[in-house]
């Protein structure tokens, strides 16, 4: 069962409209439910798992895949591209209620035989969600 009051943690969308300038503007932010601390994730998740699960939520799209870099996620981590690997690494290993919170899937690009971008997909037990996507109940 899914909805609004079940979320620990949301990112959402607002949009802006500034009359004088005539542009509009779309931010993106995360957005955390007391119930994240009080659940337990974010004690058992840690400080580093966590900044990470954020940074990589910043390039969600509503099916909770995200395709950045490494040099972005490093960027936005202020990391080393090594030290950052290891936090993904590390990210996708966790498990919550004995689930993974991140699924990191690579392919091959047919033409070249080189590595694609890694597609990481934020599972619906992390409890993040963006533009109303699904989440699960934690127990």
């Amino acid at each position: 069962m899914t909805n609004e009051h079940q979320r620990l943690v949301s990112v959402e969308s607002q949009s802006e409209y500034n009359i004088t300038s005539g542009k509009s503007e779309t931010r993106i932010f995360v957005k955390m439910y007391v119930d994240a601390v009080k659940k337990g994730l974010i004690a058992d998740i840690g400080a580093e798992r966590w900044q990470t699960l954020c940074v990589l939520s910043s390039f969600m799209n509503a099916s909770g895949e995200c395709y950045p870099t490494q040099e972005q996620i490093a960027s936005a981590l202020n990391l080393s591209r090594e030290s950052a690997n290891r936090r993904i690494k590390a990210l996708c290993d966790y498990r919550w209620q004995g689930r993974p919170l991140v699924v990191k899937q690579r392919a091959r690009d047919e033409k070249t035989q080189r590595w694609d971008n890694a597609r990481y997909t934020i599972m619906p037990i992390s409890q993040l969600a963006i533009f109303d996507g699904d989440t699960e109940e934690l127990t």
